[in-house]
């Protein structure tokens, strides 16, 4: 009997295994290509590998929260509600944001040590404030708002560490330009790919998009621990400013033994330096990157209302908001795609004429409205966002001296955070009237244009005595 049973058996346990492979094939086919894919390079011995998996969820995750709120704030009431009801969001979640954002630099510039745990950190956070909106989500109460102010200041700070961390993770022959473009490539792919996960699950329930994002996110903690022990290491670093003044040496007010373990205790402290002092090429590239970061955030909030009261011809607003939002995200993408391919470019003259061309596409739109041209300035920012933000970035690594260029990206990315808010302010505000909200658009970039270009054009002619970076 047992040998029949066994012979039985076998043949089921041959189709089980048989069934159980296929199913799996897919699964496992596409992870070790992502793997293959995000390891190439050397990426996989530095461990920069690892941090474009862990910004690939932390994308995903922050689309399945954006899912979220978006059916609660915006889409589910009618269209003067759904305004008095982001007004809210911006008021309470943006106004706190404005002035918590200038303390997280400065405030993840004192844990060098701990970027890893402030990595996870950020994750659990937001996980356990994903499942706080839960409820309020359903019954649409105002604990929604402290909760969404939360997980907007963690995934900020997530932010700011992740481009603190980037330069420790380089591996040999990449450039910093090249590196991010990476990060960033793989973030945008997972926030495509989570967009219709995120839709499909709130056909199920309104809170079971952030059931996923924090499945996501408590995945993401875990991530964050395996990143490379020299995340951690602040050795030889400093912190930076935006200062003219650089600090000197104090001399010890006497020659006794007292004053002079003073003066050596103040010539061991490792002292700020100022970003002025290496360049204007790098603040210029700030006021560049600014003035596109506020455009974004006010094309984000001003046609995501005018759309919906005015749609494109023959569209509802859901596929005209749609056209608009793939051709930024296509754009975004583009615009990183082409940066990781270019070998050599000067970064100043690069950022000028993202800049410029993002002015071209707004004046345009104010003169000759049409679907066609918002669909252009949306494609149009995401391209420059994107080119402008690689080229800063190739900058600071060339100019700021490494002791302090994982501070500069902490600052520099808290300060394109905060414009982000500035303009997502005035898009909710403004009145939804086209043509008035490309000449306001135009306006932003056109102040960008006066404060930045001519520096950087002069920077480009005059070159540099650092090396350049691709």
């Amino acid at each position: 009997m047992g040998a029949i049973r066994s012979a039985h058996g076998s043949p089921l346990r041959r189709a089980g295994r048989a069934a159980g492979h296929a199913l799996r094939a897919p699964f496992t086919g596409a992870a070790r290509l992502i793997r293959r894919a995000t390891h190439a390079h050397g990426a996989g011995e530095s461990g920069l590998g690892k941090l474009i998996e862990l910004h690939a969820v932390h994308s995903a995750g922050d689309m399945l929260i954006t899912v979220a709120l978006a059916s609660t704030v915006f889409f589910s009431v009618p269209t003067d509600q759904a305004r008095g009801r982001v007004a809210l969001y911006l008021a309470v979640t943006m106004a706190p944001f404005v002035l918590l954002a200038p303390v997280i630099g400065p405030l993840l510039d004192r844990l060098p040590h701990g970027r890893r745990a402030a990595m996870a950190s950020a994750m659990l956070t937001r996980a356990l404030l994903a499942l706080t909106m839960t409820g309020a989500v359903v019954s649409g109460s105002l604990e929604l708002y402290p909760a969404a102010l939360g997980v907007l200041v963690a995934s900020k700070a997530y932010g700011v560490v992740r481009s603190a961390v980037v330069p420790r993770l380089m591996p040999p022959g990449i450039s910093l330009v090249k590196a991010n473009s990476r990060v960033t490539l793989g973030g945008l792919l997972a926030t495509g790919a989570a967009a219709p996960i995120g839709a499909g699950l709130h056909q199920i329930g309104a809170a079971w998009p952030l059931y996923g994002a924090c499945v996501l996110f408590v995945v993401g903690m875990v991530l964050s621990f395996s990143l490379p022990h020299k995340v951690d290491s602040a050795k030889g670093e400093a912190r930076a400013r935006l200062t003219t003044r650089e600090h000197r040496p104090v001399r010890a007010p006497s020659l006794t033994k007292r004053g002079r373990r003073g003066q050596a205790r103040q010539q061991r402290r490792p002292r700020p330096l100022g970003l002025r002092t290496v360049g204007s090429s790098v603040l210029h590239g700030l006021q560049a990157n600014s003035a596109l970061r506020m455009l974004s955030g006010f094309l984000t909030f001003f046609l995501a209302f005018m759309l919906r009261e005015h749609p494109m011809s023959g569209l509802s607003p859901a596929v005209s908001l749609g056209v608009v939002a793939v051709a930024a995200g296509g754009g975004n993408a583009l615009g990183t795609a082409i940066g990781a391919l270019l070998r050599s470019r000067a970064p100043e003259s690069m950022i000028a004429l993202v800049l410029t061309a993002a002015l071209t596409a707004t004046v345009v739109a104010a003169v000759l409205f049409s679907p066609v041209a918002l669909a252009v300035v949306a494609a149009t920012a995401g391209i420059s966002q994107a080119l402008a933000k690689q080229s800063l970035d190739s900058m600071i690594q060339r100019d700021v001296p490494e002791e302090v260029r994982t501070s500069a990206f902490a600052r520099s990315e808290t300060l394109l955070q905060m414009s982000w808010v500035v303009g997502g302010g005035i898009g909710i505000l403004l009145p939804l009237n086209g043509v008035l909200g490309m000449s306001v658009a135009a306006a932003v970039v056109a102040l960008g244009v006066g404060a930045s270009v001519r520096g950087l054009l002069t920077a480009a002619r005059r070159g540099t005595p650092h090396p350049r970076v691709a």
